[in-house]
């Protein structure tokens, strides 16, 4: 297909590297399973996150020796509620881990994409990724949006979160205004499941179809709906 393009860090790149976001419980990991499903290959950050502080691992060393004893559970692993608890109530503690976690997390995911190879289509899900300053290092954003008040009601029923927890979480991230602003792509999730893939289908068919089959040098235009970057089926 395409020649082997090698970035400057001898990070081979694939045929396209997409960039998925969005902000919690808005459907993206409905998105990447169907994306997954189409043929890409999916590097999900959260999955690295936890890898990356694994017992045993340099991470979880480093998240001791910066966050102290209590984030660490009674059987070696990171007791991800207490650190939880206390990132989202102390800023300060918030950057040490963030610090600790994302430049693993960036390697990993680095090391990943080169051995996809030249041919494939990676799509990275990261929920940070607008927060990180990331969309740049992507042929395509793909943002995925949903009802901050459907947000809360999916973490209060599927995720066992008081709706304070709920709306701490939303708020402790990007707001949808910004996520819009780094997309290419808007993907709107307020019309059930299937729709939502549905869309993501219709995404794949238009932006990275014709990418595969040698068509176009990158994405196409926007989907003829009035809306240049935002895909509408099921919105």
């Amino acid at each position: 297909m395409s020649e082997v393009n090698e970035a400057e860090d001898g990070m081979v790149r694939p045929r396209l590297h997409i960039g998925l976001t969005g902000g919690i419980a808005s459907g993206k990991s409905t998105v990447a399973a169907e994306l997954s499903a189409l043929g890409a290959i999916v590097v999900d950050a959260d999955a690295l996150s936890r890898a990356v502080v694994a017992p045993g691992s340099e991470g979880l060393r480093s998240v001791r020796e910066s966050l102290g004893p209590t984030a660490i559970a009674a059987d070696g692993s990171m007791d991800r509620a207490a650190v939880a608890k206390l990132v989202f109530a102390d800023p300060e503690a918030r950057a040490l881990l963030n610090g600790i976690i994302h430049p693993l997390v960036r390697a990993e995911g680095r090391r990943l994409v080169s051995e996809a190879g030249p041919d494939a289509v990676v799509v990275q899900d990261v929920p940070l990724l607008v927060e990180s300053g990331q969309a740049g290092a992507y042929d395509l954003v793909l943002v995925v949006e949903a009802d901050p008040e459907e947000r809360v009601e999916r973490m209060v029923r599927d995720r066992g979160m008081t709706e304070d927890d709920a709306r701490a979480r939303i708020a402790a991230q990007a707001t949808d205004e910004q996520r819009r602003a780094a997309a290419d792509v808007l993907i709107v999730n307020d019309a059930g499941l299937e729709d939502l893939r549905r869309t993501t289908r219709r995404v794949w068919e238009h932006y990275v179809a014709p990418r595969l089959e040698g068509l176009t040098n990158g994405p196409s235009d926007g989907p003829d709906d009035g809306q240049p970057g935002r895909s509408t089926d099921g919105a």
